[in-house]
């Protein structure tokens, strides 16, 4: 399942590993979320739905403030809902904290990249550029795009020039390098988006997990449909 933790991008490290490998690590604070709602839907799916970094009541509007008071906990700045287990029973007003995840375990990370304003083709789609030389007047720009009369318009997903970054982005399958409970601290291996400071969701990667080994099949029985059995 996707269950996840919402926390902070403190920033970045290195950490030595048990063989004295250098591993560079981003440190993510995740203060205890707390459960708002858990719910069962009529398909029979699960999910419950985390808050994360309390806040004044008056700065929320009045229908948000009774769905907190609903649940009987204190007002949170955001909120995600998560899919779990079926077997799985959470209560409203229940913390979960960093010791969700355990070192070696694979995890996406989800964030709002970097803002780079806006850009040209080079930096925003690495095209190659026109001519360096004296001559040209068109060192860094993307070229003809209209194609003459015919068709005579932009094609779609052409690339141009505009707004690069501060989108939501996905890093997926990177391994948690170490669970620091004392501090509330996850060291994950590796980048993730954003800047320093900006929110970023971990959950359990939807990759790279085992996969459950196939049923052996009984000797002598008959052959799957559509399949023609050994002569």
């Amino acid at each position: 399942m996707s269950m996840g933790l919402l926390g902070r991008k403190l920033g970045m490290t290195q950490v030595y590993d048990d063989n004295g490998n250098l591993v560079p690590v981003t440190v993510v604070g995740a203060e205890p979320n707390v459960v708002v709602r858990f719910q069962e839907h009529a398909s029979g799916k699960k999910s419950v739905q985390m808050g994360f970094e309390t806040v004044r009541e008056k700065s929320l509007s009045k229908p948000v403030r009774g769905h907190f008071a609903k649940a009987g906990v204190a007002p949170r700045r955001f909120l995600r809902e998560f899919s779990i287990g079926a077997s799985e029973e959470w209560k409203p007003g229940q913390e979960v904290g960093v010791t969700l995840f355990h070192p070696g375990q694979r995890v996406d990370v989800i964030g709002v990249s970097k803002g780079k304003g806006f850009q040209g083709v080079m930096k925003k789609h690495n095209f190659s550029g026109q001519g360096a030389a004296h001559g040209s007047k068109m060192h860094r720009r993307n070229g003809a795009v209209g194609c003459r009369s015919t068709p005579g318009r932009i094609f779609r997903n052409q690339g141009m020039p505009g707004h690069l970054g501060h989108a939501r982005a996905t890093v997926q399958d990177l391994a948690v390098v170490a669970v620091r409970a004392e501090d509330r601290a996850l060291l994950i291996r590796g980048s993730v988006p954003g800047a320093r400071g900006g929110l970023v969701l971990v959950r359990t990667a939807i990759k790279g997990q085992p996969k459950p080994q196939a049923k052996p099949q009984p000797k002598g029985g008959k052959p799957a449909a559509g399949k023609p059995g050994k002569k």
